[in-house]
């Protein structure tokens, strides 16, 4: 059986000096009353982008789900398991977040294997090149439009089209639409280049992305 990582093992320790213990009473606040988190936060798995850390957030301040390429699946009621859409339900119904935003990131693998969709063949992934199919469309489009541009263009263009794809799929969900309708909840788009530590968000009326 192998040890548990070494590295994780020394940063743990400093987590519980440097932070943990001069917050403990915060921690136990948590604890004993639960999470009360306004914004709800669907981001990439990638490791490079972590929306506690651009956020600056608390403990108990984000309610974050990631998954490969910030997707968000359309309503759908079937027998198969829902990871995403139950997360969501729980944010909205349970939680009552005020926000849920769809944060995407530059130089998105989940991205790249869409855009060339030989790449998800050769690596023989199974699962992968099923989840990103939810993106052929937006694909097809940013080909058609993006015809003479450089790749990173193109990267860029699908990764921004994918949010505003999973932000109209978010409101195929009842729950969504009513609570949206309410005025209760508002849903956003915001994509962080990893190079400059940009972050740029979606302004719904234009369809277009602009710096905060």
């Amino acid at each position: 059986m192998s040890s548990f990582p070494e590295t994780l093992a020394d940063r743990y320790r400093r987590f519980r000096s440097r932070h943990f213990v001069p917050n403990a009473d915060q921690y136990e606040e948590l604890a004993t009353h639960g999470q009360s988190p306004e914004t709800m936060i669907i981001s990439c798995s990638d490791s490079r982008v972590d929306p506690e850390t651009i956020f600056s957030a608390m403990p108990g301040e984000l309610f974050v789900v990631r998954n490969v390429a910030n997707l968000v699946p359309p309503y759908e009621v079937s027998g198969k398991y829902h990871g995403v859409s139950a997360a969501m339900e729980f944010a909205v119904l349970n939680l009552r977040v005020k926000n849920l935003i769809v944060m995407g990131h530059s130089g998105c693998g989940g991205i790249k294997a869409a855009l060339d969709q030989n790449a998800a063949i050769q690596t023989d992934a199974h699962f992968i090149s099923k989840w990103m199919s939810m993106l052929d469309d937006a694909r097809l489009s940013v080909l058609a439009s993006h015809q003479v541009s450089p790749a990173n263009v193109r990267q860029e263009a699908l990764e921004k089209e994918a949010i505003k794809q999973s932000i109209g799929n978010l409101r195929t969900f009842p729950f969504i639409q009513e609570q949206e309708e309410k005025g209760r909840l508002s849903l956003h788009g915001a994509h962080f280049d990893i190079a400059s530590g940009t972050l740029t968000v979606l302004n719904h009326s234009r369809g277009q992305f602009f710096k905060l």
